[in-house]
């Protein structure tokens, strides 16, 4: 097992596979059969190799394991290194369940460019694994750049009619961010003189040299994530984008920036979060009760859902700046719940549009009655979004809530109104898609679910089921590694005279101290 570079494998075999498809040749239906195959099974194994992975992963080890490092740019001091922890696995995973789901989503309704399509989609689970995989930042941030260009093209190419819109909007957002974290690294790359990011963690940056490069790793992240006022691109990019984009988008990328956060912000630079939290405790409100109030007033099922995801990345950054157990641990059940959640919405919704061609919600109605099993599928990912307890989605947004009640009263107060407004918009949607009278010609005719959709819809509410009643299986694994990032934190902020003995108490106000 020490010898094999599982997470190698894991990152470059879906590449492996793209190349394949790439030289497929012959007649266009035979071409586009093969590609489509070519990426579920390539999908399908890299996913069985990252359930090794899992099954070899010591829990009890908050450290790095299945280390590989290898000696690239010796004259930089840039090394090939790569490794998980109870944090960076479940993403890993995350990636490698999806990519085969998107491939049997678009099995028929991707039509045009389908050889090109499967590419860009095992193209883009190669650069997520690797982003989450990576522990040198000339590394990070190859990968962390590398999602643009695939992303870009499944909605530039494979999207709806305001495709080349969102496509570049999504596209310079991401970018801008990328550049001022591409600084933000070189900076520290100055200073620390290596690019290991296991070095940068211990590494003391001066108090005022770590706001600098804070701003730079939150913009970065934030648009990522996003948090509010970033977040104006994802609405967009959504909509465009084709089912398999947005299911890729909200269940993998948009969780980069709150991984981004963890690794980076909280774990590098102890002082200026300390100094930030309220600005970020600000922002999380914001997020959830505005875009909550947004997604409310939509007549786009598509774009509700999209503006769902905001808020409920607003409990993420509000759970990890909590910098308590339980909040962390909260934020990151809450990326994984979403991950599943938002991705089966998604699905949902391009289940219907495929067969009636619009996301207007009020081109629907009556659904229940002659799709019964849809209709029960989607309530069970409604109630997981509304954190219904039972489903993954109560579990993440208690954590959350609890971590943020220890901290500041006033910021879980005003998040809690988010769980009300949630549960508003979701029912709502709900009740104008499933219930009234069956009166519209169009839905009348529509399909229920078959097995070849049941194929994909079956695992992820069966995940949502033991996310809700095992949630233990889930967080063990990480719940250690957030205990080490609390303590070098909490240490971190002792040294520097911001907090006493006792653990998380102030002695300083939010201020950053002169530079060492």
């Amino acid at each position: 097992m020490a010898d094999w570079p599982i997470l190698t494998i894991t990152t470059f075999l879906p590449l492996v596979g793209a190349l394949s498809i790439l030289m497929i040749r012959g007649e266009q239906e035979l071409v586009d059969r093969n590609a489509k195959a070519v990426a579920l099974w390539t999908s399908l194994i890299t996913f069985v190799i990252s359930l090794f992975i899992l099954a070899n992963f010591d829990p009890s080890n908050p450290g790095f394991q299945m280390m590989e490092e290898y000696r690239w740019i010796p004259s930089f001091n840039i090394a090939y290194i790569k490794g998980v922890d109870g944090i960076s696995i479940w993403f890993v995973l995350a990636s490698t369940f999806l990519t085969p789901i998107c491939v049997l989503a678009s099995w028929t309704t991707i039509d045009k460019r389908v050889k090109e399509f499967m590419i860009a989609l095992l193209v883009l689970e190669t650069m997520m694994v690797g982003m989450f995989t990576a522990l040198d930042f000339v590394l990070f941030y190859l990968f962390f750049e590398g999602v643009l260009l695939p992303m870009f093209l499944i909605i530039g190419v494979w999207g709806g009619p305001g495709r080349i819109y969102a496509a570049y909007k999504f596209f310079l957002y991401t970018f801008i961010g990328s550049v001022l974290m591409l600084l933000a690294i070189l900076a520290m790359y100055l200073v620390a003189g290596t690019m290991d990011m296991r070095v940068m963690v211990d590494h003391p940056f001066a108090s005022t040299l770590q706001l600098w490069l804070w701003v730079g790793f939150f913009i970065a992240f934030a648009v990522k994530t996003p948090i509010w006022p970033l977040h104006t691109w994802l609405p967009f990019a959504h909509v465009e984008a084709p089912t398999a984009g947005s299911v890729m988008l909200a269940g993998v990328m948009l969780k980069m920036g709150g991984y981004g956060l963890i690794r980076v912000n909280v774990q590098m630079l102890p002082e200026a979060t300390f100094f930030f939290t309220d600005f970020v405790f600000v922002l999380s409100v914001v997020a959830i009760i505005y875009t909550s109030l947004v997604a409310l007033a939509q007549t786009d099922m598509k774009k509700m859902i999209a503006y769902s995801s905001v808020a409920h990345m607003g409990y993420v950054t509000m759970g990890i700046f909590t910098m308590t157990q339980q909040g962390l641990d909260g934020a990151i059940f809450q990326m994984l719940s979403h991950t599943i959640v938002s991705a089966a919405l998604f699905l949902c919704i391009g289940f219907a549009y495929a067969q009636l061609h619009t996301r207007e919600i009020v081109k629907y109605g009556g659904m229940a009655q002659n799709l019964p099993r849809y209709a029960f599928v989607f309530m069970v990912f409604m109630l997981a979004s509304v954190g219904l307890p039972g489903t993954s989605g109560f579990v993440g947004e208690f954590l959350t809530m609890l971590g943020a009640f220890q901290v500041n009263t006033w910021v879980a107060m005003f998040a809690a109104t988010g769980l009300v407004l949630g549960a508003a918009y979701m029912l709502l949607l709900y009740r104008r898609l499933f219930f009234g009278k069956l009166d519209k010609d169009g839905v009348k005719a529509m399909r229920d679910l078959r097995w070849t959709d049941t194929a994909y819809f079956a695992p992820l509410v069966a995940i949502v089921l033991i996310m809700g009643v095992f949630p233990a299986s889930f967080k063990d694994v990480y719940a250690p590694t957030v205990e080490k990032v609390l303590l070098d934190h909490q240490a971190s902020l002792k040294a520097a005279g911001l907090i006493d003995d006792e653990p998380g108490t102030q002695v300083a106000d939010r201020t950053p101290t002169s530079g060492n």
